[in-house]
């Protein structure tokens, strides 16, 4: 599969000193960003807030998230008895890149793909969720069982565990790779705009989603 390494692509995660949407980056890493980063578009008007960006190991920002609707924490997927879930998308912008040497000439980037988005997102989901029977101390050990789950199901976009999804992307349709679990729905496609988009959610449809370019990211600070 041609996408970003395991290593340097910083997904979102759970714990043990990893970031959570309360201590998100500030917006300097997508203001540095070389390209377009993506939300849902006007239909949504609930409240938007910045994640975090990844970069490579020289420093280049390489793909980020913006949040959508409640801001979700680490917790199992059933909540307390008679808690609400919260309800969430989260949109991840995937620079499209080829192969290429990093900065000092040492070493070599993988390419990124669609499958570096959808990838992205299925982590992203995971990192706010637990199996409600499993106990907290063996979290870390589902979570790593989980994202090699993800890995090979992102390696694998034209298998049986994903449809074929169509909804607009800067007011045009477009086609993305889709798949729900009992944890909530992960989706990526391609845009005109040359970045790969992933989208993650829990509580809140797919299916009536659309997508457009952010016109000015400096708001979100």
């Amino acid at each position: 599969m041609e996408t970003t390494s395991r290593v340097g692509a910083q997904a979102p995660a759970a714990e043990g000193g990893q970031q959570f949407p309360s201590a998100r980056r500030t917006i300097d890493g997508y203001l540095r960003a070389p390209f377009p980063w993506y939300g849902l578009d006007e239909a949504f008007t609930g409240p938007r807030w910045l994640m975090q960006v990844g970069t490579t190991a020289d420093g280049a920002v390489e793909h980020g998230s913006i949040g959508h609707g409640d801001e979700p924490s680490v917790r199992n997927e059933s909540g307390s008895a008679g808690e609400p879930r919260e309800k969430f998308a989260v949109v991840v912008t995937v620079a499209a890149q080829p192969s290429r040497r990093t900065a000092d000439g040492t070493g070599l980037l993988e390419a990124t793909s669609v499958s570096s988005a959808a990838w992205l997102a299925g982590v992203g989901l995971l990192s706010f969720t637990w199996p409600g029977q499993m106990d907290h101390s063996l979290r870390d050990d589902w979570l790593e069982q989980q994202t090699e789950t993800a890995w090979a199901l992102a390696d694998d976009l034209d298998g049986p565990e994903w449809s074929r999804l169509s909804l607009p992307v800067d007011g045009v349709a477009a086609q993305f790779h889709y798949r729900e679990s009992e944890y909530g729905w992960v989706l990526a496609g391609t845009t005109e705009s040359g970045v790969h988009l992933g989208a993650y959610g829990r509580g809140m449809s797919a299916y009536g989603l659309g997508f457009a370019v952010i016109k000015d990211i400096a708001v979100y600070a």
